[in-house]
């Protein structure tokens, strides 16, 4: 079984697929108890001057204020950055389509991979595993561990951004869900049995 787990994050001029450009990617791959394997990659990418002159003021703020944006003329291919990405993932994750996406509201991250690193998106599973979507339903359902969850420093750089999705995905998981090796399988089979729909 593959319980590899790829965790991406993209920082981008905007978030228009039509206009914005991605100008910095960086994966880790953990296993299924969320221990990083390897060193990871963080590519800066140097973007077409067009999307650099469209940039938000909010986005150009933030991406100088993290220090990104002075990066960016020593930036690389999207072309090398993509097979930099692939090689780290498949060193670690054998085979294509086995290994989800991990991270935070990574819709939007996946599409830029789609439009500009088809191959790297490719060899990922369709799934994708999305610590946002954990944090909504804390909030709803767990509110004192949504509001005590770890405090974030949010500098806004790829590499860091994964790194404090998967604490905070370590932290959920001690938080609020069922201890392993969670319930046997009478009681997994009792519970299901409580919410399986009706025919029509």
């Amino acid at each position: 079984m593959n319980d590899r787990m790829v965790w991406i994050d993209c920082e981008m001029t905007g978030l228009s697929l039509s206009d914005d450009a991605l100008i910095e990617v960086a994966a880790l791959v953990t296993d299924s108890e969320l221990n990083v394997l390897g060193d990871g990659v963080d590519i800066v990418i140097r973007p077409p001057d067009a999307a650099l002159e469209t940039m938000p003021d909010v986005v150009r703020t933030m991406h100088t204020k993290s220090g990104l944006l002075s990066e960016l003329a020593e930036g690389t291919t999207l072309a090398d950055a993509e097979a930099q990405v692939l090689a780290y993932v498949r060193e670690h994750v054998k085979e294509p389509g086995k290994a989800p996406l991990c991270g935070n509201s990574v819709g939007t991250d996946r599409g830029f991979l789609l439009r500009d690193m088809s191959t790297l998106e490719e060899y990922l599973h369709y799934r994708i595993v999305d610590v946002s979507s954990i944090k909504e339903l804390a909030r709803r359902w767990y509110p004192r561990a949504y509001f005590n969850s770890p405090d974030k420093n949010g500098n806004h750089r790829a590499l860091a951004d994964i790194r404090e999705s998967i604490a905070e995905l370590r932290y959920y998981r001690e938080a609020i869900f069922v201890p392993q090796p969670g319930p046997d399988s009478e009681t997994a089979r009792t519970i299901a049995a409580k919410h399986v729909l009706p025919t029509e």
